[in-house]
C-alpha cells in the first residue's frame, strides 16, 4: 500500500469515529456512510425507509458526493422533497478498488465542505 492510500485509510477511520460520535453508531462501511449522506441530503431525518427508498438514498448520497467533483448536478426536487440528479460529466472507468477510493475521497471532501469537519 502506498503512503497516499495509508493516509486515505487513516482519514477514513477518523471520519467513521467522528460519525459515531454524532449518531451513536459507527457505520459498517462506505455504503453505510453514503446512506447517511443520502438521509442528510433528503433532509427528512432518520426514519424507517422501504428497501426501494434505501436504494434511492444511496443514489442521492453518491450523486451528492460526486457532484463535488463535477460529475453530477442537482436537477430538481420532486413534490415529496426527494432530490433528483443528472450526470453532467462522464465518470472514468475504474475497477472496484478505484471506485471505492474515489468515493472515499469525495465523502471526505463532502464532510469537509458541508460540515467543516477536517479529517487529517
Amino acid at each position: 500500500m502506498f503512503k497516499k492510500d495509508l493516509d486515505l485509510e487513516k482519514r477514513w477511520g477518523k471520519l467513521l469515529l467522528a460519525i459515531e460520535e454524532v449518531i451513536g453508531k459507527k457505520p459498517a462501511d462506505l455504503n453505510g456512510v453514503i446512506f447517511i449522506i443520502g438521509v442528510q441530503e433528503l433532509g427528512q431525518g432518520f426514519k424507517n425507509f422501504s428497501k426501494e427508498q434505501k436504494q434511492d438514498l444511496m443514489h442521492i448520497g453518491i450523486c451528492k458526493v460526486l457532484s463535488l467533483a463535477g460529475f453530477y448536478e442537482l436537477d430538481f426536487i420532486d413534490q415529496d422533497g426527494w432530490p433528483h440528479w443528472k450526470l453532467v460529466k462522464e465518470l472514468p472507468f475504474f475497477d472496484v478498488l478505484e471506485q471505492e477510493k474515489l468515493l472515499k475521497i469525495q465523502v471526505l471532501d463532502y464532510f469537509e465542505q458541508e460540515f467543516e469537519v477536517i479529517i487529517k
